[in-house]
C-alpha cells in the first residue's frame, strides 16, 4: 500500500474520476489482504483494517503538514511561511480559534490545489479539539478519529 499512498497529499484537488481510481486500488487491496470475494462490501474491511478513503488520508497528509508547519521545527521552512494566522481586525470570539488566513484564489481550477490555499481550508474546517491538540502524536490520533467519524458515520 505504501508505493500507492506516496506523496498521496499532492493529489488535493484532483477530480473525483481521477481519485476513484486510486480508490478501487484500495479497495482491491484491503479484499486481498483480508481475503474476502470480489463482491463483498468494502467499507467494513476498510473499518476493520483501520485504513482512511483516498480523500480523507488526503485530508490526513495535509493536516498533519499543516500541524507540523505551525507547531514543530520538523517541518519545511518554505511550508512554514505560506501559513499565517488569521488575526481579526476588532476582538471577536473566534479571535482564539486558531484559524488560518485561506487567501483570495485568482485560477480557480489550479489555485484550489495549491498548498497555499488547501491547507488553511482543511485546518479551519477541523473541531477545535483537533487542531488544539498538543503533540503531534495526539494531533494524529485526534485527526485520524475524526476522520473515521466523518467517512464512516455519516
Amino acid at each position: 500500500m505504501q508505493h500507492v499512498l506516496c506523496c498521496n497529499s499532492l493529489l488535493a484537488g484532483l477530480p473525483d474520476a481521477k481519485l476513484d481510481r486510486l480508490q478501487r486500488i484500495m479497495n482491491n487491496a484491503a479484499r486481498l489482504v483480508l481475503r474476502k470475494r470480489k463482491r463483498d462490501h468494502v467499507t467494513p474491511l476498510l473499518m476493520t483494517l483501520h485504513w482512511l478513503p483516498i480523500k480523507a488520508r488526503i485530508t490526513f497528509k495535509i493536516a498533519t503538514l499543516c500541524y507540523r508547519s505551525l507547531h514543530d521545527d520538523s517541518a519545511p521552512s518554505y511550508l512554514s511561511s505560506l501559513l499565517k494566522p488569521h488575526v481579526p481586525t476588532r476582538n471577536l470570539r473566534s479571535a482564539d480559534a486558531g484559524h488560518l488566513v485561506v487567501p483570495r484564489i485568482k485560477l480557480n481550477a489550479f489555485g484550489k490545489r495549491a498548498f497555499i490555499y488547501t491547507a488553511p481550508s482543511i485546518w479551519n474546517s477541523l473541531p477545535m479539539s483537533v487542531r488544539l491538540s498538543t503533540s503531534l502524536l495526539s494531533f494524529k490520533s485526534s485527526l485520524k478519529t475524526h476522520l473515521f467519524r466523518q467517512y464512516f458515520n455519516p
